[in-house]
């Protein structure tokens, strides 16, 4: 049983040196100029070990993608948490740092959206993630303020949860854009953004 777990602990730890090697790559050279040969360079591992554990570079992508799934459900976990949405947004906005491979960093981000216009795997995993976030901040929103929720009926919740995510979305995109932007600045917009949302 030690054994087994030991093994399994292992096979763990090479999958995220790849995936964090990956990442890498991904954000200096796109997907498609990202080979696996580079991967396995950024891992110090051989491609023939890559391939024990990845199929395909595709394989990797889809990965990440799931990874991400598993930080943005802790991240929404907290989020409900807070006194104060914006604060909390500007937060967010600093958690996609290129610099940080625990998340998908912003460049990541616009790789991932645009791989998935193309692949309808891809988009379809993307897609699923988005539904459990929507689904998850609407019930947020709909949730009673003693349940540490805002009380909006269903048809609310949705709408603005759909209008957060635009929020988040356009967030990250800035963030590859113009990550030294000022944060006071930053946090002004969001506060404009958030008062615009009746109810919240």
């Amino acid at each position: 049983m030690m054994i087994e777990r030991k093994a399994e602990s292992h096979k763990q730890s090479q999958r995220e040196r790849i995936l964090e090697a990956a990442k890498r790559c991904f954000v200096q050279s796109g997907f498609h100029s990202a080979s696996m040969a580079t991967i396995s360079e950024t891992a110090g591992m051989s491609p023939g070990l890559i391939y024990r554990y990845f199929e395909n570079k595709k394989a990797i992508i889809l990965a990440i993608v799931e990874a991400e799934l598993e930080t943005v459900q802790r991240r929404l976990c907290d989020m409900p948490n807070t006194d104060d949405l914006a604060s909390s947004l500007v937060d967010y906005f600093d958690s996609y740092d290129e610099e940080r491979y625990d998340s998908v960093s912003a460049p990541l981000f616009l790789e991932i959206s645009a791989e998935a216009a193309r692949d309808p795997e891809i988009a379809e995993a993307v897609s699923r993630i988005d539904d459990i976030v929507r689904d998850a901040i609407a019930d947020w929103f709909h949730r009673s303020r003693e349940e540490g929720g805002y009380g909006l009926p269903v048809e609310a919740a949705r709408d603005r949860a759909l209008a957060l995510i635009f929020l988040v979305d356009g967030m990250k995109v800035r963030k590859a854009r113009e990550p030294g932007i000022d944060r006071r600045r930053l946090r002004n917009a969001i506060d404009l953004i958030v008062a615009a949302l009746p109810g919240l």
